[in-house]
């Protein structure tokens, strides 16, 4: 039988629409909780209100390239596959680079004509097991991020927001970092979003724009890629 007969097969998309039904469910639990949470910590209607437009224009950016993404996914491994994968994990570029070392420790290429059932076996399991440490590091100690945090601090409250922000700068520059070699499209986007979202907050700290708060990060993402479009 082909593979992808068998990635797309009806037992495939149920055992994907359980996965994503926890995650739905998961998603349901946490906004039933942090809504509960906000009337004790005495969040208005207006901040929830600023919060959630701020999350759904963040996530539009993202959320488009790891769309983008999943078609090249959708042809290697199916449409269950790619649909419980980045619904659990969300990056493509792990996605296929776990399933490209699966299928070339097999001895095919992934999504190649040589691809077969063994291939598409070998790239879940090792996406899967590959995974797991991101899972149980954050099962074991997410409840004692916070007593890190203060550590890092010295136990100084003020100190604390300026390590959030260097741990996030540091996160974001990881990332960057890992995509910036030589001058190439890669790095014209990476640029040009940091610069674009310079100057979206150095204008904004005179101007105080609500909407440059809320869509900055979406427009600076969306822009970054544009520019980067000479340097394909």
């Amino acid at each position: 039988m082909d593979h992808l007969e068998i990635a797309n097969s009806p037992i495939m998309w149920l055992a994907a629409a359980v996965v994503v039904g926890w995650v739905l469910f998961q998603s349901a639990v946490f906004i039933r909780k942090s809504l509960k949470m906000r009337k004790e910590l005495g969040i208005s209607d207006e901040q929830l209100r600023s919060a959630v437009k701020t999350s759904i224009t963040s996530s539009i950016g993202p959320s488009t390239v790891i769309l983008v993404g999943m078609v090249s996914l959708l042809v290697a491994l199916g449409g269950p596959i790619a649909w419980y994968r980045l619904a659990t994990i969300g990056s493509v570029a792990f996605e296929l680079m776990a399933a490209g070392f699966a299928a070339e420790a097999v001895g095919v290429t992934l999504g190649g004509p040589d691809m077969n059932a063994y291939a598409l076996s070998a790239a879940l399991w090792v996406a899967t097991l590959a995974s797991l440490g991101w899972i149980i590091f954050t099962g074991l100690f997410t409840d004692k991020m916070d007593r890190f945090r203060n550590v890092l601090a010295g136990g100084k409250k003020a100190l604390i927001p300026i390590v959030a922000a260097g741990a996030m700068s540091g996160a974001f520059g990881f990332l960057a970092l890992d995509r910036v070699r030589l001058f190439n499209s890669q790095t014209a986007a990476a640029i040009g979003g940091f610069v674009i979202m310079y100057l979206f907050v150095k204008y904004n700290k005179k101007g105080n724009k609500k909407w440059i708060r809320e869509w900055a990060f979406t427009i600076s993402m969306f822009l970054g890629m544009i520019v980067s479009i000479p340097f394909i």
